[in-house]
Formats: C-alpha cells, structure tokens, sequence
C-alpha cells in the first residue's frame, strides 16, 4: 500500500484487516475535535437531552458512513474517484477541492490544540508554535509510509488513548451532582443540536472508500467503520459535554484541567488524539490532491498537503473560535452528496466500470443529476423545519438523483 495510492487496488491486495479498518477509524474520533463537539452542547441542553442527542447522532451519523464503506471493497477505488461515477469527473472534481481546503482546516484546529495542551505543561505559551511546528510535521512522515505505517502507529496510540479516555471517564463520573443535573440555558432546538452531531460523523464520509478498499469483506468492513465512529464517538462526546459542564468553558485544556487531567497525561491525550486524526486528514488531502493534478507524487502531495495545514495553524487560532460555524458548513455540504452517493451506488441498477473511472472526462464532465441533487440537498438542509437539516437534506438528495436517472434511462430506452 502506498502512502496516496490513487489507483484500483487488485482483490489480491485486498488483505488490510478489518481490525486494523477499527483501529484507523476509532484512532482518527479519538480526538481533541470529538470532545468540543460534545462540549458545544453543555451550555444549551441538560444532561440527559444532551446525551440523547449524543448516543442517536453518533450512531446515526456513523450508519450513513458505514453504509458507504461497501463500495470500497466492490471497486478497490478511493472516494475521490469513486465519486466520479455519481457526479462525473469534473463534477467529483468539486467533492476533492472542498475536501482539500476543508481538510487544511481540520489539520490547523488539531495542530492547534495539540499544540496548545504541549506547550501548558512544556515550555509556557511561547513554545506553542515550536510544538505546532514539530507536530505537524510528524504527521505527513508517517503518512508517507502509507496506511500501513499509519494503521502501525495507531496499534501503539490507540491503546494509549482508551487507557486515558478511562481515566478522564472515572474523572467525569466523580464530579458534584450539581453539575451533571443542572439544567440548559436554552436558545438551540434539540433538532438543531442532533444536526451538530450528525455533522460531525459524516465530516468522515469523504474517506468511505479510501481505507476500506484494502478490507476483502465489505461486511466487516462496514461494521468496523460503524464501531470505530460511533463508540468513540459516544464515549467522547459525552465526556466533551460533562467536562464543560465542569469548566464552563469548551476550550479542550481547560476542560481537562477541571476534572483534575490538566498535567502531562491530559496533554499527552491531546496530542495523540490529534496526530492520529490528522494521519487521516493529510491521507485524504493527498489523495484529493493526486485527483486534481494526476501526474504529481504521492509523497509531495502528502508533504503539501501536512505542509499547509501545519502553516495555518501556526498563524491563526479562529479555527476555533468559529468552530460551531464550521460544522454547520460541513453539513450543508455532506449530507446531500453522500445522499447521492448512497443512490448511485445502492439505488440506482447500473454496474459501475471502473476503467471509465480513469478516462479523461467526455463533454463537460459533469452528472447534472448528480449535481442538481447535491444543490437541492444543500438548500434543504439550511431550511428551518420541525425535521432539522440533516433527514430533509438526505431524503431530497437521494430521491432526486434516483428520479433523475430514471427519467435519463427512460429517455435513452426510447
């Protein structure tokens, strides 16, 4: 396996255990961003409302991924690729950009808490950009050695992860009744805090395809990516939301620091946790990369691609600071195109020919089905309504390209 392999994987290259599929997915939610998630409901929902919505959106928003995870093993293509069959070549095109400058902001807000927590226990707030600097650059040398290097280095950090997401969870569950039992302030509805969390999980769907084409077993495949998101997710969220509780604040070090892992294991866990996520975000960034411009190298685009993301994080902190923002233009965004994937490749009869997926784009290039049903999906879900954005945003888009293709075969059969 190679470290932005953009090419079909043979079957017989098919031998990445399913385990090792957990392992990437579980290692990359294990993360400093899971627990904010869960934190930017503490000041809006009581506990028990917040943690509902937690459990049903973790695991809802883990289903829709999972769902997709199928079509790796069934083509051996990544998902920027396998897009192309949903979208056309110039209409995936627009999935990879976004894909690649949304992922240059993931890098940064990781590097930056990463960076943060290192530099409260090592060397003071003047060392956090020595510490963005090095840690950022730690990432894309790893993923240079390909997935199995980075599915290596999760069976060292994952462990490590649980070990300490044990010690924050006995941590959480010893603080005062007074803060788990209070009540929300109000001001978001419930619908819209279940939108945040799905966001969040399907911010994962544009990897559907790229670890778990080197699975043979769809089935297991799919499974591990349903349990790798949302276990973590459950677990991390809820943890996220009961240490603001205790901090008042959504800031990941000083959440720590109030239920007593404010030193060098809280930091440690920090860290970790963004590396192994970062791991993936740089994968998909040189994949996305290698998409746009074929001819240029897998390790130079995972070097740009960790490059950038690693220089935005030295310069600015408003990642997160419009986080919430943030996860609302995920949604907006990835709900409506993994509603016209799941047509594509589920609904709609038509055998996907992989060879044509590597032919230069014929016309335009463009599935105007494809991208009218994204388009449609997208106004949906920022409509207000009493279903919220993501079941609305998904049900239009998944229908509207079915209709749409159908009236296309109708009309060539003719």
């Amino acid at each position: 396996m190679n470290a932005a392999e953009l090419g079909p994987v043979p079957p017989e290259r098919r031998t990445q255990p399913a385990f090792d599929l957990f392992l990437i997915f579980a290692g990359a939610n294990i993360v400093a961003t899971t627990l904010v998630t869960g934190a930017s409901l503490a000041s809006t929902f009581g506990t028990r409302e917040a943690l509902a919505l937690i459990g049903l959106g973790s695991f809802g928003g883990a289903a829709f991924v999972a769902a997709l995870a199928p079509v790796g093993p069934r083509l051996g293509v990544p998902s920027v690729v396998a897009a192309r069959a949903a979208l056309g070549t110039r209409g995936a095109t627009l999935v990879a950009l976004f894909l690649y400058v949304t992922n240059f902001a993931w890098i940064a807000i990781n590097t930056v808490i990463a960076a943060s927590a290192c530099a409260a226990v090592a060397g003071g707030p003047a060392s956090e950009r020595f510490w963005a600097l090095g840690l950022g650059l730690l990432v894309p040398l790893v993923v240079a050695g390909g997935p199995r290097l980075v599915a290596l280095a999760d069976r060292v950090a994952v462990p490590l992860l649980l070990a300490l997401g044990l010690a924050m969870t006995v941590m959480c569950l010893r603080l005062p009744r007074e803060i788990l039992a209070g009540p929300g302030t109000g001001g978001l509805h419930w619908i819209r805090g279940l939108d945040v969390v799905i966001a969040y999980q399907v911010s994962w769907i544009l990897m559907f395809a790229d670890y778990s084409r080197y699975t043979a077993s769809a089935a297991r495949g799919a499974w591990a990516v349903f349990l790798g998101l949302g276990l973590t997710s459950l677990w991390f969220m809820s943890l996220g939301f009961l240490s603001a509780r205790a901090a008042s604040s959504s800031d990941p070090a000083a959440m720590l620091a109030a239920i007593g892992l404010g030193g060098v294991g809280g930091a440690l866990l920090i860290a970790l946790a963004s590396l192994t996520t970062n791991f993936v975000n740089v994968y998909l960034s040189a994949l996305a990369w290698r998409s746009l411009l074929p001819r240029s190298g897998e390790r130079a685009a995972v070097w740009i691609a960790g490059g950038v993301g690693t220089a935005l994080g030295l310069l600015s902190r408003v990642w997160l600071e419009r986080y919430a923002d943030f996860m609302l233009v995920l949604g907006t965004t990835l709900v409506p195109v993994g509603g016209v994937l799941l047509a594509r490749f589920f609904l709609v009869a038509r055998e996907v020919d992989v060879a044509r997926l590597y032919e230069p784009p014929r016309g335009l290039g463009v599935s105007f089905a494809g991208l009218l049903a994204w388009a449609l999906g997208a106004v949906v879900y920022g409509l207000p309504g009493i279903w919220g954005g993501t079941v609305p945003s998904l049900a239009t888009a998944t229908l509207t390209y079915a209709a749409l293709d159908r009236a296309a075969g109708a009309g060539r059969s003719r």
